[in-house]
Protein backbone atom coordinates (compact mmCIF):
# COMPACT_ATOMS: atom_id res chain seq x y z
CA UNK A 1 0.00 0.00 0.00
CA UNK A 2 1.02 3.33 -0.74
CA UNK A 3 2.16 6.51 1.20
CA UNK A 4 -0.98 8.13 -0.47
CA UNK A 5 -2.95 5.11 0.44
CA UNK A 6 -2.09 5.17 3.88
CA UNK A 7 -2.63 8.65 4.24
CA UNK A 8 -6.12 8.58 2.75
CA UNK A 9 -7.29 5.81 5.09
CA UNK A 10 -6.19 8.07 7.68
CA UNK A 11 -7.57 11.07 6.58
CA UNK A 12 -10.98 9.22 6.09
CA UNK A 13 -10.40 7.65 9.58
CA UNK A 14 -10.15 11.02 11.14
CA UNK A 15 -13.55 12.13 9.24
CA UNK A 16 -15.49 9.00 11.40
CA UNK A 17 -17.58 9.79 14.34
CA UNK A 18 -16.54 9.67 17.70
CA UNK A 19 -19.27 6.78 18.11
CA UNK A 20 -18.84 4.55 14.76
CA UNK A 21 -15.15 4.60 16.09
CA UNK A 22 -16.30 3.65 19.62
CA UNK A 23 -18.50 0.62 18.27
CA UNK A 24 -16.41 -0.52 16.21
CA UNK A 25 -13.55 -0.82 19.18
CA UNK A 26 -16.27 -2.64 21.16
CA UNK A 27 -17.26 -4.83 18.20
CA UNK A 28 -13.26 -6.06 17.68
CA UNK A 29 -13.82 -6.49 21.65
CA UNK A 30 -16.51 -8.82 20.65
CA UNK A 31 -14.95 -10.85 18.38
CA UNK A 32 -11.55 -11.45 20.26
CA UNK A 33 -13.35 -12.23 23.46
CA UNK A 34 -15.84 -14.65 21.30
CA UNK A 35 -12.38 -15.98 19.38
CA UNK A 36 -11.93 -17.14 23.08
CA UNK A 37 -15.14 -18.18 24.64
CA UNK A 38 -15.43 -15.66 26.99
CA UNK A 39 -19.12 -14.58 27.80
CA UNK A 40 -17.53 -11.22 27.97
CA UNK A 41 -18.28 -11.10 24.25
CA UNK A 42 -22.01 -10.57 24.85
CA UNK A 43 -21.91 -7.46 26.25
CA UNK A 44 -19.28 -5.43 24.10
CA UNK A 45 -21.69 -6.86 21.23
CA UNK A 46 -24.66 -5.47 22.49
CA UNK A 47 -23.33 -2.39 23.65
CA UNK A 48 -21.95 -2.02 20.01
CA UNK A 49 -24.76 -2.83 18.26
CA UNK A 50 -27.09 -0.60 20.05
CA UNK A 51 -24.67 1.93 17.99
CA UNK A 52 -23.99 0.93 15.21
CA UNK A 53 -28.56 0.41 14.73
CA UNK A 54 -28.54 4.20 15.15
CA UNK A 55 -25.72 5.42 12.46
CA UNK A 56 -26.90 2.59 10.17
CA UNK A 57 -30.77 3.80 9.79
CA UNK A 58 -29.63 7.58 9.44
CA UNK A 59 -27.20 5.65 6.47
CA UNK A 60 -30.59 4.82 5.04
CA UNK A 61 -29.22 0.88 5.18
CA UNK A 62 -32.29 -0.45 6.85
CA UNK A 63 -31.96 -3.88 6.84
CA UNK A 64 -28.25 -3.16 8.55
CA UNK A 65 -30.26 -1.33 11.05
CA UNK A 66 -32.97 -4.04 11.96
CA UNK A 67 -30.26 -6.56 12.10
CA UNK A 68 -28.27 -4.92 14.55
CA UNK A 69 -31.44 -5.16 16.60
CA UNK A 70 -31.60 -8.55 16.39
CA UNK A 71 -27.93 -8.45 17.38
CA UNK A 72 -28.69 -7.02 20.25
CA UNK A 73 -31.89 -9.56 21.24
CA UNK A 74 -29.53 -12.67 20.55
CA UNK A 75 -26.67 -10.56 22.89
CA UNK A 76 -28.67 -10.82 25.46
CA UNK A 77 -29.44 -14.59 24.43
CA UNK A 78 -25.84 -15.39 23.80
CA UNK A 79 -25.16 -14.41 27.33
CA UNK A 80 -27.78 -16.58 28.69
CA UNK A 81 -27.13 -19.36 26.16
CA UNK A 82 -23.18 -19.44 27.23
CA UNK A 83 -23.91 -18.87 31.04
CA UNK A 84 -25.90 -22.57 31.12
CA UNK A 85 -23.38 -25.20 32.56
CA UNK A 86 -23.95 -27.43 29.49
CA UNK A 87 -22.59 -24.65 26.72
CA UNK A 88 -20.13 -23.30 29.48
CA UNK A 89 -18.61 -26.12 29.79
CA UNK A 90 -19.06 -27.33 26.52
CA UNK A 91 -16.35 -27.09 23.66
CA UNK A 92 -16.92 -25.76 20.25
CA UNK A 93 -18.09 -28.55 17.71
CA UNK A 94 -19.56 -28.97 14.31
CA UNK A 95 -23.35 -29.74 14.81
CA UNK A 96 -25.22 -29.39 12.27
CA UNK A 97 -24.49 -31.39 8.60
CA UNK A 98 -24.67 -30.21 5.56
CA UNK A 99 -28.42 -31.47 4.78
CA UNK A 100 -29.07 -28.97 7.77
CA UNK A 101 -27.72 -25.86 6.06
CA UNK A 102 -29.14 -26.96 2.88
CA UNK A 103 -32.47 -26.63 4.82
CA UNK A 104 -31.78 -23.03 5.82
CA UNK A 105 -30.26 -21.97 2.08
CA UNK A 106 -33.42 -23.45 0.98
CA UNK A 107 -35.54 -20.86 2.97
CA UNK A 108 -32.91 -18.04 3.14
CA UNK A 109 -32.46 -17.43 -0.13
CA UNK A 110 -36.34 -17.26 -1.24
CA UNK A 111 -36.85 -14.51 1.52
CA UNK A 112 -34.15 -12.47 0.44
CA UNK A 113 -35.15 -11.95 -2.67
CA UNK A 114 -38.96 -11.02 -1.70
CA UNK A 115 -37.26 -8.54 0.70
CA UNK A 116 -34.63 -7.53 -1.19
CA UNK A 117 -37.70 -6.67 -3.97
CA UNK A 118 -39.85 -5.15 -1.32
CA UNK A 119 -37.26 -2.47 -0.16
CA UNK A 120 -36.78 -1.46 -3.74
CA UNK A 121 -39.94 -0.60 -4.61
CA UNK A 122 -41.39 0.35 -1.49
CA UNK A 123 -38.56 2.13 0.41
CA UNK A 124 -35.44 4.53 -0.43
CA UNK A 125 -33.35 1.73 1.01
CA UNK A 126 -29.64 1.37 -0.73
CA UNK A 127 -27.65 -1.29 -1.72
CA UNK A 128 -30.78 -3.92 -1.35
CA UNK A 129 -29.58 -7.14 -2.39
CA UNK A 130 -26.14 -6.99 -0.34
CA UNK A 131 -27.90 -5.30 2.89
CA UNK A 132 -30.51 -7.90 2.77
CA UNK A 133 -28.49 -11.23 2.14
CA UNK A 134 -25.97 -10.38 4.34
CA UNK A 135 -28.31 -9.39 7.17
CA UNK A 136 -30.25 -13.03 6.77
CA UNK A 137 -27.08 -14.85 6.63
CA UNK A 138 -25.69 -12.76 9.30
CA UNK A 139 -29.05 -13.77 11.44
CA UNK A 140 -27.94 -17.06 10.51
CA UNK A 141 -24.09 -17.12 11.57
CA UNK A 142 -25.26 -15.41 14.79
CA UNK A 143 -27.32 -17.87 15.86
CA UNK A 144 -24.83 -20.74 15.63
CA UNK A 145 -22.26 -19.01 17.57
CA UNK A 146 -25.05 -18.72 20.42
CA UNK A 147 -24.57 -22.75 20.12
CA UNK A 148 -20.97 -23.01 19.82
CA UNK A 149 -21.27 -24.13 16.73
CA UNK A 150 -17.83 -24.26 14.80
CA UNK A 151 -19.34 -23.35 11.30
CA UNK A 152 -20.51 -20.54 12.23
CA UNK A 153 -17.26 -18.72 11.35
CA UNK A 154 -17.71 -20.64 7.93
CA UNK A 155 -20.07 -17.80 6.96
CA UNK A 156 -18.55 -15.28 8.86
CA UNK A 157 -15.36 -15.49 6.54
CA UNK A 158 -17.72 -14.87 3.59
CA UNK A 159 -19.85 -12.35 5.06
CA UNK A 160 -17.16 -10.12 6.86
CA UNK A 161 -15.72 -9.97 3.17
CA UNK A 162 -18.42 -8.80 1.62
CA UNK A 163 -19.17 -6.43 4.31
CA UNK A 164 -15.91 -4.33 3.67
CA UNK A 165 -17.15 -3.72 0.75
CA UNK A 166 -21.13 -2.50 1.63
CA UNK A 167 -19.48 -0.36 4.38
CA UNK A 168 -16.57 1.06 2.13
CA UNK A 169 -19.23 1.84 -0.49
CA UNK A 170 -21.17 3.94 1.84
CA UNK A 171 -18.47 6.21 3.19
CA UNK A 172 -17.98 3.99 6.81
CA UNK A 173 -14.11 4.22 6.21
CA UNK A 174 -13.86 3.30 9.56
CA UNK A 175 -16.00 0.11 9.74
CA UNK A 176 -15.13 -1.16 6.53
CA UNK A 177 -11.40 -1.21 7.87
CA UNK A 178 -12.76 -2.71 11.48
CA UNK A 179 -14.01 -5.70 9.14
CA UNK A 180 -10.92 -5.73 7.22
CA UNK A 181 -9.61 -7.21 10.61
CA UNK A 182 -12.97 -9.15 11.49
CA UNK A 183 -11.74 -11.58 8.52
CA UNK A 184 -8.10 -11.51 9.86
CA UNK A 185 -9.42 -12.17 13.12
CA UNK A 186 -12.02 -14.86 12.18
CA UNK A 187 -9.32 -16.43 10.49
CA UNK A 188 -7.52 -16.61 13.97
CA UNK A 189 -10.86 -17.90 15.59
CA UNK A 190 -10.85 -20.64 13.62
CA UNK A 191 -8.20 -21.55 14.55
CA UNK A 192 -8.46 -21.30 18.13
CA UNK A 193 -11.58 -23.16 17.92
CA UNK A 194 -10.27 -25.85 16.24
CA UNK A 195 -7.49 -26.35 18.81
CA UNK A 196 -10.55 -26.22 21.63
CA UNK A 197 -12.49 -28.86 19.82
CA UNK A 198 -8.58 -31.38 19.86
CA UNK A 199 -8.25 -30.42 23.35
CA UNK A 200 -11.79 -31.30 24.72
CA UNK A 201 -11.48 -34.38 22.28
CA UNK A 202 -8.37 -35.06 24.65
CA UNK A 203 -9.93 -34.90 27.55
CA UNK A 204 -12.86 -36.66 26.58
CA UNK A 205 -10.41 -39.52 25.77
CA UNK A 206 -7.99 -40.12 28.70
Amino acid sequence: MSQLMIQELIDQLLLSSVWELIALLLALAYLLFAAHQRQWCWLAAGISCTIYAIIFWQARLYMEALLQVFYIVMAGYGWWQWQKSVIATEGPKRKFNWRWHALQWAWVIPAGTIIAILLDVYTDADAVWLDTYTTLFSLLATWLITQKAYETWWYWLVIDSVYVYLYWSKGFVATALLFVVYVILVVYAMYRWRADQQNQWVLENQ
